[in-house]
């Protein structure tokens, strides 16, 4: 696939302004949208869209299929008279700077309750055939991941590998009890599934009438308790009883001293390979029904993989085993035709990785921020091919001013030195410089657009808590940074 020299924003729509604890799929989504249109940008990259749970990763989902219903917008469901102010009667005092997912939790899942009751109320409401048609639709995944959460719901919220054995092991008697018995539970998770999509959908849509494309994002992991884990058991290293006997992660690295142990259950590749790999191409037929390019995390990973034993209690006992590698990537194209993929390419990077990236023509990704050790660094753009992103950072990365700011002297006097620049506006010299680079794509952060410090900073690799909350300042979009980026963009063809 090849791709025309362009430019976007970074921006996870839980970032959003608006009056609900957190961004969502509501206004604030399209009036970005125009904004980004008004610059001259042509991309908008998102995280994984995925239902979060523990940590509030969009890393680590409930479902790889599935999207998150906090980002429904009320206003919307208000509009489709599915809400009505009393159901707003209670609502928390948010943070305005910051997502409080303990409050939202507490909170949103009620609201979308009331719109569930709302519309099972109304017998003759357009939405009805709708929403049966979004079932029937989507039953490979729909069924199992709606049963998966009310059993959950129903179990306190614990992890599927302590449910009782039968529901475990799925045994189809009991699970067949426990769709009778939750029936309810499980249509409301199918409800609220319907709404996500809906809007994603409506919101997608438009974003293509403006010529805006969508780059997302899909983990090449699932998380241990997700639906597809539990449903697909077989497909993963699991013993009996649902625990993984390896786990995912990598080695020692520029973040962690004792490795990342991200505790994802492996996939058994030889299970995959005996049924054409048929699970991986449904997971990307369906991020490519949400977005026009997918950036896939951890690509390193189908050349070779950091297997780590199941209960080691940190990622340095680990070995590398290898991955699918082209086959799989064959057999999607074959399934799907050539493949929009950006190959995130980043860690321990070895000469096969580099291989299969290349032998697929995938673009990789460069990190601006990683550039600054020396003349050598392959992050620098003098050193580009055109086939690359080049990102100032990513969600992983401090924001641009933050690094700066806290960047080892050697390495900032090398930023000085390599940009000609005295540093008093370092966010806007490194955007500057990727825009003008060879790369296909430069892509920054918004927070970097906006110059701001640690304090907005996404994510921190390898710590849970306490991240994924920042959202942007409402009035932040002004015409002044519209400008300045449409100049960039004019000046660098993007």
């Amino acid at each position: 696939m090849t791709f025309k020299r362009s430019s976007g924003i970074l921006l996870h729509p839980t970032s959003f302004p608006g009056p609900y604890g957190i961004g969502d799929l509501g206004p604030a989504a399209y009036r970005f949208i125009d904004y980004l249109v008004e610059t001259g940008c042509k991309l908008w990259q998102v995280l994984p869209l995925g239902p979060t749970g523990y940590g509030d990763s969009p890393y680590q989902c409930f479902s790889a299929f599935a999207g998150n219903p906090y980002l429904v917008s009320p206003d919307f469901l208000k509009n489709d008279g599915l809400l009505t102010e009393e159901d707003f009667a209670g609502m928390p005092t948010w943070p305005e700077n910051r997502v409080d997912f303990g409050l939202v939790f507490q909170w949103k899942p009620s609201l979308l309750d009331s719109a569930y009751r709302r519309f099972e109320s109304i017998p003759d409401t357009p939405l009805r055939e709708e929403f049966e048609a979004f079932c029937a639709q989507n039953a490979s995944w729909l069924d199992d991941f709606a049963l998966f959460m009310a059993l959950k719901d129903a179990h306190g919220g614990v992890a599927w590998n302590e449910w009782p054995v039968p529901l475990r092991r799925r045994d189809p008697q009991a699970l067949a009890q426990a769709r009778e018995q939750h029936a309810d539970a499980i249509r409301r998770q199918q409800f609220r599934q319907f709404l996500f999509f809906r809007q994603w959908n409506a919101l997608r849509s438009y974003v293509h009438s403006k010529g805006i494309q969508i780059i997302g994002d899909i983990p090449i992991f699932v998380a241990m308790d997700s639906a597809d884990a539990w449903a697909n058991p077989e497909l993963f290293y699991l013993d009996e009883n649902g625990k993984p006997t390896v786990v995912a992660g990598v080695p020692p690295d520029y973040f962690s001293p004792t490795g990342q142990l991200w505790g994802n259950p492996l996939y058994r590749w030889d299970v995959h390979k005996q049924n054409g790999y048929q699970w991986w191409i449904e997971r990307i037929r369906a991020i490519l029904s949400l977005v026009d390019i997918v950036r896939i995390d951890h690509f390193r990973g189908f050349a070779g993989y950091w297997e780590i034993p199941g209960n080691a209690p940190t990622a340095e006992t680990g070995r590398w085993v290898p991955g699918p590698g082209i086959e799989l990537f064959q057999a999607i194209r074959n399934a799907l035709g050539d493949l929009p993929i950006i190959a995130e390419d980043l860690g321990e990077i070895t000469p096969d990785v580099i291989e299969l990236r290349d032998t697929l023509g995938l673009p990789g990704m460069k990190i601006y921020q990683f550039g600054f050790s020396g003349p050598e660094n392959p992050f620098l753009p003098h050193h580009y091919p055109r086939n690359c992103v080049v990102y100032t950072g990513t969600h992983d990365n401090d924001t641009a001013w933050g690094w700066y700011r806290t960047a080892p002297q050697h390495e900032i006097d090398f930023a000085r030195r390599y940009l000609n620049i005295s540093g008093n506006d370092f966010a806007w010299d490194l955007i500057r410089s990727a825009w003008a680079s060879v790369a296909v794509f430069a892509l920054a952060p918004l927070q970097d657009f906006l110059n701001l410090g640690s304090e907005a900073r996404m994510n921190f690799p390898g710590k849970v808590g306490g991240y994924w909350s920042w959202r942007m300042p409402p009035d932040c979009l002004t015409d002044d940074l519209k400008g300045r980026i449409r100049e960039l963009n004019y000046l660098y063809q993007r």
